[in-house]
């Protein structure tokens, strides 16, 4: 391309940017004003895509992590010809019912990788989408699976803390395939970024073993050069692009006013005028169209020929490549948590819950070896998710499917989306349930998405004891519980865990965390009916003798201590039953016959949960009665501490006596 011909497709994307932010009254107009260049470099020379086939398997993947430039992607979609991206949908940017909304969402647009907006997500999720490149390379080969991940990031991005774990993990796996051009504009809402940052970003890259390196973010020969370097590196690459934000509007540009307001009529005017741009709204000049749709459609042939090899493999390596990438589980899967659940009905297990988990791990790992990817954040030994066959990945053996991810769980949960979304793997990660407060934001964006994660989340109340109140989750089962689509269970004994990991591993509309004990549990299950129990949320473990008088409800480890009232109850005369809730809010998601009939008519209910009440009332009403924390837990060993906060089979039968 001629400078004149690059400058006037890029003008394209700054045009439509404008247009649209301006008609919604609302809006990032700044960045795709300062990153066309290279966004136009990008896709006209090296991404390696078709426009008509969005989700073809070795694309490369482009990553918008500063989503609040979404009008960037959104023009891009639109001027290389993907079907869905129309004018229109770019005339309604950030209306009701559009595919555009004001950040990217890969679930409601075709050829958005992922979702982003919230600033260190879209970074860090390209971490796993890299990562996975990897692992599937070293698998299937090369051949059938090479491609980049290039990423657009902002300078709020960087200053999130989630990318320093980020590219901490990248750097030390060697991600070389992973691109991140940096919109160096120097400019956030409050003002200049010096307000608030120093960091010489291309030192802090290459101290986490990066290649890296500063260039004129509007020279698209230094962009295409910087680029073509980095696709040779046999390190991870940050391209720091110097550019200006709000690049050619006449008074606002290099400004804080150009980041997050439409320009308004006037300023509007003269951006065009002075970049050369029709003051129609929403035109493109049909050379110029012309030009984008051939870069669209660039990628065609290498699509086609990818398809031809992949064709030459064996029809089992090629229909277990594409099985993988649809996130079908193997029927081995079944059939392997069948005979582990009969042999623990032979051979009961009366451990701690995340052994039992361990145990589900050996036979989940033979079912699917290479696809069950799991990791933890620095805790394996006592998370116990890493089965005895798996090998630790590394830079050296991309083969390995155990991540030892260090101590970095929000750097892991965001990881694991972009595993999922580049599909091939079943990933889940570990550390403690209390730690869910440092991988939240990338847990909620997997709820958004939809992306099939699974959270291994061990010591799960004031059972772990000892470690005191730090490092025990009293609210954090109501507060996951409370994030939509996220689906939390609370297995009681081994037999639910294979129950509860059978679900999680089939449900890839959503994340599921796995909440499971330090402490030993008594196996209470006596069977493991194919009918899977734990799918309805709850059902009754221990049946009345006559008409239940009281409902007994409870999760994971205090189940045994509702088995334990039921029975002293039932030596008073006092007929009840018990009923396990693995999963609360999938019992409340029920069909209003099943819930009703799963909760019951017994008019004492009780709910034993060694958490916060939060959430139980729409189980037992306002007036029910509930055993569990009301504050922070303690220091001291687990039996001392369930009998000190009164959750005891005692507790309960006293509040039930109070009510008879």
């Amino acid at each position: 391309m001629t400078q004149v011909d690059h400058t006037r497709m890029a003008n394209a994307i700054r045009g439509l940017a404008m247009d649209a932010v301006e008609k919604a009254k609302s809006g990032h107009p700044g960045l795709p004003m300062g990153t066309a260049d290279i966004a136009t470099v990008l896709f006209t020379q090296f991404l390696k895509f078709d426009a008509a086939a969005p989700t073809w398997p070795d694309r490369d993947r482009f990553v918008l992590s500063a989503g609040h430039g979404s009008m960037l992607l959104y023009a891009l979609l639109y001027l290389t010809g993907n079907k869905d991206m129309t004018l229109d949908q770019i005339r309604n940017f950030r209306q009701l019912g559009s595919k555009t909304p004001g950040h990217p969402e890969n679930f409601e647009t075709s050829g958005v990788e992922t979702t982003t907006g919230p600033l260190g997500q879209g970074i860090a999720t390209s971490i796993g989408m890299a990562l996975a490149e990897k692992m599937l390379a070293a698998e299937f080969g090369k051949k059938v699976v090479s491609h980049h991940t290039y990423v657009l990031a902002s300078d709020g991005d960087l200053m999130e803390g989630v990318s320093q774990e980020a590219i901490a993990m990248a750097g030390h796996w060697k991600l070389n395939k992973l691109i991140v051009l940096y919109d160096n504009n120097g400019i956030s809402i409050d003002g200049p970024t010096s307000l608030a940052d120093s960091v010489d970003q291309v030192k802090r890259f290459k101290s986490a073993g990066w290649a890296a390196e500063l260039i004129d973010g509007q020279d698209p020969k230094a962009i295409a050069a910087a680029i073509a370097r980095a696709q040779k590196s046999n390190k991870p690459s940050l391209i720091s692009c110097k550019t200006t934000i709000g690049y050619g509007a006449p008074t606002r540009a290099g400004t804080a006013k150009a980041h997050g307001e439409a320009l308004g009529a006037d300023e509007l005017k003269g951006a065009k005028e002075k970049l050369g741009i029709s003051l129609d709204a929403f035109s493109v000049p049909d050379d110029v169209l012309k030009a984008w749709r051939a870069a669209g459609s660039r990628g065609a042939a290498a699509r086609e020929e990818w398809e031809s090899v992949f064709a030459e493999l064996g029809p089992r390596k090629r229909a277990e490549f594409e099985r993988r990438m649809r996130h079908e589980r193997p029927a081995a899967l079944s059939k392997a948590l069948r005979a582990h659940k009969k042999t623990l009905l032979e051979s009961p297990l009366n451990v701690a819950t995340r052994k039992s988990s361990e145990a589900a791990i050996e036979a989940i790992a033979a079912a699917m070896p290479m696809e069950f990817l799991a990791g933890s954040a620095d805790l394996t030994g006592s998370n116990n998710n890493k089965a005895k066959s798996a090998v630790a990945f590394s830079a050296k053996a991309p083969k390995g499917r155990f991540i030892h991810y260090g101590i970095r769980e929000h750097g892991m949960a965001a990881a694991m989306n972009g595993i999922f979304l580049h599909g091939g793997f079943a990933p889940n990660g570990a550390t403690f349930l209390v730690f869910t407060d440092y991988a939240r934001p990338a847990m909620r964006i997997a709820a958004l998405m939809g992306a099939g994660v699974v959270y291994v989340m061990t010591h799960d109340s004031i059972g772990l004891g000892e470690d005191g109140p730090t490092h025990q989750p009293v609210e954090h089962l109501a507060a996951l519980r409370a994030i939509p689509n996220m689906r939390v269970f609370r297995p009681c004994d081994a037999v639910e865990v294979a129950e509860c990991w059978e679900l999680a591993l089939n449900r890839v509309d959503g994340p599921t965390v796995l909440a499971l004990t330090r402490q030993n549990l008594p196996q209470l299950r006596t069977n493991a009916p194919n009918d899977n129990p734990c799918a309805h949320g709850a059902y009754e473990l221990v049946a009345a003798q006559g008409n239940a008088k009281v409902s007994l409800f409870a999760s994971g480890s205090e189940v045994e201590i509702a088995v334990a009232a039921q029975k002293q109850l039932s030596e008073r005369g006092i007929p009840s039953r018990v009923v396990s809730v693995p999963s609360l809010e999938l019992l409340l998601a029920q069909p209003a016959d099943r819930k009703a009939a799963i909760i019951g008519d017994a008019p004492i209910k009780i709910a034993i949960e060694a958490a916060v009440r939060w959430g139980w009332d729409a189980v037992i009403g306002q007036d029910g009665e509930f055993i569990g924390m009301h504050g922070f837990g303690a220091s001291a060993p687990a039996k001392d501490l369930f009998k000190h906060f009164g959750i005891t089979a005692e507790a309960a039968v006293n509040a039930v006596l109070k009510r008879v």
